[in-house]
């Protein structure tokens, strides 16, 4: 039989509305009479009924706030996938999930969504970060004066409050870029192409790339990182432009978006076969590109999970007072090529 708030409440003797503000930590109570509560309550084998949590969370008008940046990039179409999965999975128990699209990488906006989230108030933010020093101490005054838990995803914010990080592990993914294309290319001249300058994840894949390549080819040339901030056709006419000024040039990393510019202007100079490419993330465009073998190599993260998670964590937070189990939920780092893609 389950055990009740009133038997715990007769065993510690106090009343049960007592019991209830020490197991949900709310409300004025003694600590040590909370501590006491709890400890009672393990001893017992108290199990908090969900139905009747999700109505006290539906009382609370319980609410998580989910800012996506780069919202229109295809991969961040798929973590939106995750996101939303989530936000039926709160619903059902009483939560609503506040969605806010950012169309680009504007750590500016982002600001302005947190300060807006935060005055509502939602009691729990998750963000797709942005390298920028004002959002960081906006996160962090967040978390600390306003008691609002931050989780970011697909970029963090390593170094502040936040409670913790999905996504992959980008440096390493860089890692794992350039050596496969010190495999592949050996010496030469090797150009990176990346998104946004603020994206911090897309920046640690270019520095893990362009660091292990240089280890590993001391001899290969590793151009400067070129941004073509998510847009094929700018990523097309920089491909242009690298093959007209590197006649040597014979590998190129895109480190997010803009792989399909990159493969167009490959193929039309006729320098697919010469000219290898790694990129990033397994949309329909590039899977056809690894297909046709303008694309070499293929790395995957896994977006729906990117999505999906940093919701249920802030909500197992709220609901349960469940804390995350690591700072650092990485997503699988997986390599396609057109021999081993459906």
């Amino acid at each position: 039989m389950a055990v009740t708030l009133q038997q715990i409440a007769q065993e510690a003797g106090v009343s049960r509305g007592t019991v209830d503000r020490a197991l949900n930590n709310r409300g004025r109570i003694r600590p040590e009479v909370a501590e006491n509560i709890k400890r009672i309550a393990e001893e017992l084998g108290y199990q908090p009924s969900l139905a009747g949590r999700a109505l006290v969370m539906a009382r609370r008008k319980l609410k998580i706030g989910v800012i996506l940046q780069s919202s229109e990039t295809p991969f961040m179409k798929q973590v939106l996938g995750g996101i939303q999965a989530a936000r039926q999975e709160v619903e059902k128990l009483g939560g609503t999930v506040d969605i806010e699209e950012i169309e680009e990488v504007n750590p500016k906006e982002a600001i302005n969504r947190i300060i807006r989230m935060r005055d509502e108030p939602v009691h729990g933010i998750a963000l797709s970060g942005a390298e920028d020093q004002l959002l960081r101490r906006t996160v962090d005054e967040c978390v600390r004066e306003y008691g609002i838990p931050v989780v970011t995803f697909n970029g963090d914010l390593d170094g502040t409050e936040r409670m913790c990080y999905v996504g992959q592990d980008a440096g390493k993914s860089g890692v794992v870029a350039a050596g496969l294309m010190g495999e592949i290319v050996g010496e030469g001249t090797v150009a990176v192409i990346s998104g946004h300058p603020t994206n911090p994840a897309l920046n640690e894949r270019a520095c893990g790339f362009c660091r292990t390549l240089t280890e590993l080819c001391p001899k290969a040339n590793v151009l400067e990182s070129r941004y073509a901030y998510d847009d094929d056709w700018v990523s097309e006419k920089m491909t242009e432009e690298l093959i007209g000024n590197y006649p040597e040039l014979n590998g190129i990393y895109v480190t997010g978006s803009g792989g399909v510019g990159v493969c167009r202007a490959l193929e039309r100079a006729g320098k697919s076969e010469k000219i290898k490419v790694i990129a990033n993330d397994f949309l329909e465009d590039n899977l056809n590109w690894l297909k046709r073998g303008v694309i070499n190599f293929l790395i995957g993260q896994d977006a729906y999970v990117q999505g999906y998670e940093p919701v249920m964590l802030l909500f197992r937070k709220l609901f349960e007072n469940m804390e995350p189990e690591r700072e650092y939920h990485y997503t699988d780092i997986v390599i396609k090529t057109k021999y081993n893609v459906e």
